[in-house]
């Protein structure tokens, strides 16, 4: 792995570091968005301001990147909150070889959740990215989301699926304006602490080749208060990244009401 990658997993394994902070504190548990593409349609409990981060490091043909995401979650309701996520740090390396660093865009959500019964829920998340990154990281345009979810715990298993679309402020000449994307994600724990993520999913837009990727991963709870997770995602078309590495966090930041 290339030593000026790095970064973004030193920085998960600081952020493992301070799991024994997190299994120290008692109170509500933290509900995961991490680590797959697909979001749940639940909300974490009012009040409690959660923060999601880690290392992400991926490779399409000869180009590479690494990135610190990060999300901060906080519900009003059961029903509304709102999602503050983008990328601390970026670190990209062209086919040519050149070096671009610097931070990600940022993305501001609102969502709402439609609690159905205890194992079923509808979401809707309205999103709006402001180009916080240089060009060269990002497009240098904002855009609008809107992310259709449909959650369900099927016995021991919990399904995600999502289905959004995304207007684009910036695109390739030739290609279309508004980009869809799907996921499905599984889960299951596999023992009192651990558990595992398998997931599918994909983009598409007008002009240009459709995207699809393989995700999976293992995660460890220590506490209901702590989620750690690893894995790995594979490119299943031509247009591609052709892999990705990760691992990330989930902790509570403190109750607000």
């Amino acid at each position: 792995m290339p030593s000026s990658f790095l970064p973004s997993f030193s920085f998960s394994l600081l952020l493992l570091s301070l799991a024994p902070l997190a299994q120290a504190q008692e109170g509500d548990p933290v509900l995961p968005y991490r680590p797959s593409v697909a979001s749940p349609a639940q909300l974490p409990v009012p009040g409690q301001l959660e923060f999601e981060a880690g290392g992400l490091l991926s490779k399409t043909d000869d180009t590479r990147r690494a990135s610190l995401p990060y999300t901060f979650k906080l519900a009003f309701t059961p029903e509304w909150g709102v999602l503050l996520e983008g990328e601390g740090f970026v670190r990209a390396r062209d086919d040519t070889g050149r070096r671009e660093t610097g931070v990600g865009d940022t993305t501001v959500v609102l969502k709402r959740a439609f609690l159905l019964d205890s194992a079923t829920a509808l979401g809707l998340e309205l999103g709006w990215k402001l180009p916080t990154a240089k060009d060269s990281i990002g497009s240098g345009k904002s855009d609008l989301s809107l992310n259709g979810i449909f959650s369900r715990d099927l016995g021991a298993v919990h399904m995600d699926a999502n289905l959004n679309a995304t207007r684009l402020g910036a695109s390739d000449p030739g290609t279309g304006r508004v980009q869809t994307g799907w996921a499905a994600s599984f889960s299951t724990p596999v023992s009192d602490r651990w558990g595992a993520t398998a997931e599918v999913s994909g983009t598409r837009l007008r002009g240009a080749p459709a995207t699809a990727q393989l995700l999976l991963a293992a995660t460890y709870s220590p506490t209901p208060r702590l989620a750690i997770d690893i894995g790995m995602a594979r490119g299943l078309t031509a247009s591609s990244p052709d892999w990705s590495l990760f691992s990330g966090l989930v902790v509570p930041l403190g109750k607000l009401w």
